[in-house]
């Protein structure tokens, strides 16, 4: 999706829940470019922005899920040593 080329009113943002997080870390990479390019208006800027930070809030959510898995594994592997 070219986040340039859109109108306001064609921006539609795919659910967080339905990202794996490659593919949420993917988008975030891809918004900072176009906030970076600096070519957008204030609001297409802000929505960029707020998008944004909701990715970057998923995915710490995600790592920190995914923490807590390796270590339940680790004390499981230590339980049972």
């Amino acid at each position: 999706m070219d986040l340039k080329e859109l109108k306001v009113s064609e921006i539609k943002f795919k659910p967080l829940e339905e990202l794996s997080y490659e593919q949420a870390l993917q988008e975030l990479e891809e918004l900072v470019n176009t906030l970076e390019s600096g070519e957008n208006d204030l609001h297409k800027t802000l929505l960029y922005f707020e998008r944004g930070q909701s990715l970057a809030s998923y995915c710490i959510s995600l790592l920190d899920n995914a923490e807590l898995q390796v270590e339940q594994v680790l004390k499981g592997d230590n339980d049972s040593a």
